[in-house]
């Protein structure tokens, strides 16, 4: 007697062809909800062999003025037992070297990382060996303030969209025809769901949401204030709500249409910095910025550390110059990154926030 072969399970793209088939459409949010669960537990998208870089892959320096950022405060607050927490580690580079900065500081503090990628999740395990790992932040730590950072972590959460047609606002649906996935308008919405400045924007339209990004920061707000400690965002993003569409697919270091090929590339969306910060203040927690991450990089010493690395290390010169120009110049990341920092009940303001 021979096993039957196991039916090998449909890719990502004939799983969802399939669901809207028999159910409709789907809203925009759901799309990239399973298009990036899929893409991130199934491979290590970072560096000149994955899809994209970020700023801790660019230079060491990026995460060591995190860390001495971070130990800043620990040591104004009064130097309190306290938990790292990292938000989206990917390869757990920033981590590293917000760590070893922080315990030149004299803070060495137990480290969480919430992540779901199991290949994510390995490589974090290489580079922060005693992490320990969690599938969201309900399950943080509750009994010591926290230092939370979030780099590039919100902006990979999924948006709902609505779209102006003629006198109304639709929300925005992902429809299908064999595998070819296509957005299409649904159903009217009520005009009280759309901002009141925005009602009338012109056909065609589109406004986004995040109701994802909007309850974790709720969440991290309140154990701030209930707990103590400090959380540092770190992202693309605008002061919204606004009108016009950011939903993005980066592939191969490129940009790509975002209906293609789901759970084969990053979809991203600007962060909407002003609607976070209203719901983390009315969730206990004070704000400081956003600021520019040219700006917040300058004001902790970038320029200094990259002359000190040059003058250690000067066959590195071109190099760490070429980072700094990358981590702060406006025309690379200097200003569509921007920092913005959530503090927690009697803890201090954070440096370099204006």
């Amino acid at each position: 007697m021979t096993d039957t072969p196991a039916t090998p399970e449909p890719l990502l793209p004939e799983r969802l062809a399939r669901a809207i088939t028999l159910g409709g459409p789907i809203p925009v949010a759901q799309f990239m909800a399973a298009a990036n669960a899929h893409y991130y537990a199934t491979r290590d998208p970072l560096g000149a062999t994955g899809d994209f870089v970020t700023a801790p892959e660019i230079s060491q320096m990026f995460g060591e003025l995190i860390g001495l950022w971070l130990a800043d405060l620990w040591d104004r607050a009064g130097r309190p037992e306290l938990h790292y927490v990292e938000l989206g580690p990917g390869r757990g580079t920033l981590a590293k070297d917000a760590l070893r900065a922080m315990a030149k500081a004299g803070l060495m503090p137990p480290v969480h990382f919430v992540e779901t990628s199991p290949a994510l999740r390995a490589a974090q395990a290489q580079a922060v060996p005693h992490a320990q790992w969690h599938d969201d932040v309900t399950s943080l730590p509750e009994d010591a303030p926290l230092l939370i950072v979030a780099n590039e972590f919100f902006d990979a959460l999924p948006v709902y969209q609505i779209v102006r047609r003629g006198e109304a606002w639709h929300e925005r649906l992902v429809a299908c025809q064999d595998t070819m996935f296509l957005p299409i308008a649904g159903k009217a919405v009520p005009d009280d769901i759309v901002p009141e400045a925005l009602r009338d924007a012109a056909a065609g339209s589109i406004i986004e949401s995040s109701p994802a990004s909007v309850a974790i920061v709720r969440a991290l707000a309140k154990r701030l204030a209930a707990q103590g400690g400090a959380a540092l965002i770190v992202d693309y993003g605008y002061d919204g709500p606004a009108v016009g569409e950011t939903l993005q697919a980066v592939k191969g270091h490129g940009f790509a249409n975002p209906f293609d090929n789901p759970g084969d590339q990053d979809l991203t969306a600007h962060v909407d910095f002003a609607t976070l910060a209203g719901m983390a203040e009315l969730s206990g927690a004070a704000v400081h910025g956003p600021v520019a991450q040219g700006d917040f990089l300058g004001l902790l010493g970038i320029a200094e550390r990259a002359a000190a690395l040059a003058r250690a290390q000067p066959d590195r010169g071109g190099d760490l110059a070429e980072a700094h120009r990358r981590l702060t110049h406006p025309s690379e990341m200097g200003a569509l990154f921007r920092a913005m920092a959530l503090i927690g009940k009697g803890w201090p303001a954070p440096a370099a926030m204006g």
